[in-house]
């Protein structure tokens, strides 16, 4: 697999100098400056390119180009969207960028509680607590019957956390589940938003009525839309599972397991509709068994986000070492299917020093330095077997 890292530009604290000295081969980025529903401009994907180029590395994928919420829910001005959105493509096209990873998440990208949650060797990880996650849906939030959507061993647990949530408790919920996780990738929630609950609500009120089946009809309508411009440019579309993969918010969730990806792929039968494989959101829903799901989907996936999830009891999960045994089997699969797609690491630790930095949340320095050179010692020793079997 081509070994890629994800790089916010040239404000990244990461440089790709650093990158290059680590083995990194392809830059995974976007164009952040550019607000969700504008148009890439061929003029700014060939800076951005040239950028990378020039630094002896490759523009491998876009993650992402936004799909926005109007695309999603299906508003009024979603023609327009889908115009612009296809004029980007055919900008990245004409530059040769052509694997563009996308969601099709409502309203909340990526959801977890704590962002630095220690583990026993002095690092610390990302870790989604479902009592935290409920008490921020049913005591902040107050969104209405949110209750009902919670069963009564997690109700317990957030009665139990009442005492011990205050004010600054709270902020920092707030600021873990809808700030720092959204803001840097082009999100609906940023760090100056001066109420960002209030606005979280308003965004919500967005899908009042939008079941999955209505969500999976607006995908299609979408990726029916866009097709045309990934035939002539060869563009592959690969969408990221749900993160977690299961219903929150009481927003619906439409890629979580095996039954959704088949779904969407068989939707739109295309070569070009295809997927991210990142083993890390499929394995927080206790659902999924990935070493399958990877086998089952390596030839429509365009992408893959190497890291793995350890489900913990009452539905918590917490990001687990990239030497779990299924994450070795996952990234088995791939290098030896489809050896040349391209991969990352994420959700990597916090470690000497990476906590000190103020990096992007889950995109540590260390962390994934330390991550990708597990999952290079993996891909190395598959193909060394290969090797010696032929």
């Amino acid at each position: 697999m081509e070994k890629t890292w994800r790089w916010f530009g040239p404000n990244d604290k990461i440089t790709l100098e650093m990158l290059r000295q680590i083995g990194v081969e392809g830059i995974v980025t976007a164009l952040h400056h550019i607000p969700n529903g504008e148009i890439w401009s061929y003029d700014e994907v060939m800076k951005m390119k040239n950028f990378i180029e020039d630094h002896g590395l490759r523009w491998s994928v876009v993650e992402s180009l936004p799909v926005s919420e109007s695309i999603k829910y299906g508003g009024e001005d979603r023609d327009r969207l889908i115009e612009n959105y296809k004029i980007s493509l055919a900008n990245l096209g004409k530059a040769g960028v052509k694997t563009i990873c996308y969601n099709f998440m409502p309203v909340l990208d990526w959801a977890r509680t704590d962002l630095e949650n220690p583990n026993d060797d002095g690092t610390s990880n990302l870790y989604f607590n479902k009592a935290e996650f409920a008490y921020f849906d049913i005591c902040i939030l107050k969104r209405a019957n949110a209750s009902a959507d919670y069963d009564e061993k997690t109700l317990a647990r957030v009665e139990k956390m009442k005492p011990e949530m205050d004010e600054e408790a709270e902020r920092r919920l707030v600021d873990n589940i809808i700030v720092k996780t959204q803001g840097f990738v082009n999100g609906n929630i940023s760090e100056s938003d001066l109420n960002p609950v209030e606005k979280f609500r308003e965004l919500l009120k967005l899908y009042e009525g939008i079941d999955a089946g209505q969500l999976r009809e607006n995908m299609k309508y979408f990726l029916e839309a866009i097709m045309p411009v990934c035939d002539e440019y060869d563009i592959n579309m690969c969408v990221h599972p749900d993160d977690p993969p299961m219903p929150i918010l009481g927003l619906p969730r439409i890629v979580t397991c095996d039954a959704d990806i088949k779904a969407f792929l068989d939707a739109v039968p295309n070569k070009h509709n295809g997927l991210t494989f990142c083993a890390g959101s499929l394995s927080a829903g206790a659902q999924n068994d990935v070493t399958e799901l990877a086998r089952k989907y390596a030839d429509r996936t365009h992408f893959v986000h190497a890291r793995i999830c350890r489900v913990l009891p009452d539905g918590d999960f917490k990001e687990s070492t990239h030497l779990d045994p299924r994450l070795i089997d996952v990234v088995t699969t791939f290098e030896t299917v489809r050896p040349g797609v391209p991969m990352r690491v994420d959700h990597a630790p916090l470690m000497l020093g990476d906590e000190k930095m103020g990096y992007n949340a889950g995109y540590s320095f260390h962390g994934r330095m330390l991550a990708l050179g597990m999952v290079s010692g993996i891909m190395a020793t598959v193909n060394k077997i290969k090797n010696e079997s032929k």
